[in-house]
């Protein structure tokens, strides 16, 4: 056999080892194979997840399950390119979604970032005694960073101890990283059944979608035009007692206190104001919860999704909430 067929016969004996082996997540780009065969349609719902964040049509936490949030985001893209909205990745949908980079890649932890873990205090007066609300666990530094389910961050890195991570330990995460959105914002609109917040630009084309928590009480819900009056990094936060009868330390208290910034703020890490007093749009430090549970009247994203908005956001900037 000459040299050149040897080597063809490597070639191909290699592939077709490749093949058979299984990556560790079948579908999540976690073996070679894939990666050299970008770009390429989306296979997978993590795949879509991954690539609807990377669009700036945030599903929520990334979990690689199909949920309705995946749904919402997914319909949301789905009428940018002109398809039916269907909320399911079908033939047409994978067609024009192509995933250009691998979805998963990995996260090394650092002496700096694990030695800013601090558990978040229990009371509001604590809170406000502490001089950041830092994140609580690594796991919950690894969640957000990578706008990741917890849960699936755990599955995903299933020989990780969790309460024991030390400087160098590496995770797979989503690769997922700072999202820049093209566009001018020229309107953001919030659909309060829905639970959506939309980004549109002068020509009323969607640039950015996130899903959104709402006010618990229909009374609380402001309807019509609003503006944005303040965008605001990292803010911290004013506990006021008058907002939270419901809380016997603050009826104790009966004083205002002041909560320091961090992700574990009540508002997380930006604070979007309003002209109607005390409404704004922010973050929060229960992304699971957002678009499931409700708030006390402003509109609650996930940190990560806020963090965009807020590169987006200019004071005067319309908001219009519908029913």
């Amino acid at each position: 056999m000459n040299g050149v067929l040897a080597q063809q016969w490597l070639g191909l004996a290699v592939a077709v080892m490749l093949a058979l082996v299984p990556g560790p997540v079948r579908g999540q780009e976690a073996d070679s194979v894939h990666a050299v065969a970008l770009p390429r349609p989306v296979e997978t719902v993590l795949e879509l997840q991954v690539e609807l964040h990377r669009r700036g049509f945030s599903c929520g936490s990334i979990d690689g399950l199909a949920g309705a949030q995946t749904a919402a985001a997914l319909r949301t893209l789905q009428r940018t390119l002109g398809l039916p909205e269907s909320g399911v990745l079908d033939a047409a949908t994978r067609e024009q979604v192509l995933l250009n980079e691998p979805a998963l890649t990995e996260h090394v932890f650092s002496a700096g970032e694990l030695s800013g873990l601090r558990p978040v205090p229990v009371t509001w007066l604590e809170k406000s005694q502490v001089p950041d609300l830092a994140y609580a666990s690594a796991l919950e530094l690894a969640a957000e960073r990578y706008r990741a389910s917890p849960r699936f961050l755990q599955r995903l890195n299933p020989g990780v101890d969790w309460a024991n991570v030390e400087p160098g330990q590496t995770i797979k995460v989503p690769a997922v990283g700072q999202i820049v959105v093209r566009g001018r914002a020229a309107l953001i609109s919030i659909r309060l059944e829905a639970r959506e917040l939309e980004v549109t630009d002068a020509e009323g084309r969607i640039i950015a979608h996130f899903p959104v928590s709402i006010a618990r009480y229909v009374e609380k819900r402001p309807l019509g035009e609003l503006r944005v009056t303040v965008a605001i990094p990292e803010p911290n936060y004013t506990f006021d007692p008058a907002v939270f009868p419901e809380s016997a330390e603050g009826r104790e208290l009966g004083r205002k206190l002041i909560l320091p910034p961090g992700p574990n703020n009540p508002v997380g890490r930006v604070w979007i104001g309003l002209d109607r007093p005390g409404y704004g749009i922010h973050g929060t430090p229960d992304p699971e919860k957002v678009g499931r549970t409700e708030s006390h009247g402003c509109f609650r994203l996930a940190n990560w999704d806020a963090l965009t908005l807020l590169k987006l956001a200019w004071v005067g900037l319309t908001v219009e909430v519908s029913p």
